[in-house]
């Protein structure tokens, strides 16, 4: 009788929860959804224009850095007068 519960406890302890590979393959959809949503892909290299957001995997989240206009700095307004 003890060698059945010892048994069964075993089976149910390997059978619960998902294996390894099940997780990480899980996991690499995660960040590659991740990487979608915030308009990125998934590449072997970023570009300069591109920063790197996270991993998918093994290889980079590219995600396009956003353009900010040049605002003029140090001009003046007022008149000169002679």
């Amino acid at each position: 009788m003890k060698i059945l519960c010892i048994f069964l406890t075993f089976v149910l302890t390997v059978s619960c929860g998902p294996s390894v590979s099940q997780k990480q393959t899980r996991e690499i959809a995660e960040r590659k959804r991740e990487c979608y949503l915030v308009r990125g892909a998934c590449k072997t290299s970023c570009n300069t224009w591109e920063y790197i957001y996270n991993f998918c995997n093994i290889e980079p989240c590219c995600v396009v850095r956003e353009y900010r206009k040049p605002t003029p700095k140090g001009v003046s307004t007022t008149a000169y007068q002679m």
